[in-house]
């Protein structure tokens, strides 16, 4: 096979989202729906063609929230939702109407919002969020980044790797193991857990004809 270099995946620390989830402006219908937006794809890890797939019928709100997701292969799945995030979709159905074909993410004419759309918006609020968390600066930030990220959050929470990979849609771990690398903190922690081997500190002994030559002078 031919070989070549695997660039690790860049993924976002917790500060650095919350940033970026608070940038859109509230006062704006696009910077409401923008910051519900950006919430359900961290919240849910979803692709971003999955995002805007999203149709009112999809959001069930209840005691134990979860949205279903059409994934790739028209495959199926169903996802949790921090109850801070379903009620801020809760918030969000009232401004689009309640309509189950209704799009959950819609444009301001009505209509789907495309992949640019989604990338386009996350640019502006990562612009506005780099005021307040300059490291973001630093990044190359993109809807898939953001999946990446809730990822390697949910490695770092300590669950695991197989519910990952059905929180993702993965058909198998395998596929979740190839881009989600742990980061330097993890791998402390790790080390951490391991006792280092019980060494004896080396004591230097000089040669006889060394001590020799010392007493002769």
């Amino acid at each position: 096979m031919k070989r070549f270099d695997k660039k690790l995946v860049g993924f976002l620390t917790r500060e650095e989202i919350q940033s970026i989830l608070d940038a859109p402006d509230v006062q704006s219908w696009c910077g409401q729906r923008d910051r519900v937006l950006f919430s359900t794809l961290y919240n849910t890890g979803a692709r971003v063609s999955e995002i805007i797939g999203l149709r009112v019928r999809d959001i069930v709100l209840s005691q134990a929230s979860f949205v279903h997701i059409l994934g790739k292969g028209r495959k199926e799945r169903t996802v949790p939702l921090w109850r801070a995030t379903a009620m801020q979709i809760k918030h969000w159905l009232p401004h689009i109407g309640s309509s189950p074909d209704q799009r959950l993410f819609p444009n301001r004419s009505g209509q789907p919002m495309t992949r640019s759309n989604v990338t386009d918006r996350l640019q502006l609020a990562v612009q506005s969020a780099s005021k307040q968390c300059p490291k973001l600066l630093h990044h190359r930030i993109s809807p898939h980044v953001i999946r990446h990220s809730t990822a390697q959050h949910l490695l770092q929470a300590g669950v695991d790797l197989n519910v990952i990979a059905l929180w993702l849609g993965h058909e198998s771990p395998a596929t979740t193991h190839m881009y989600m690398q742990a980061d330097l903190t993890m791998k402390e922690q790790a080390l951490n857990t391991l006792q280092p081997p019980k060494t004896k500190a080396m004591r230097y002994q000089p040669p006889d004809r060394l001590l020799q030559f010392l007493k002769s002078m």
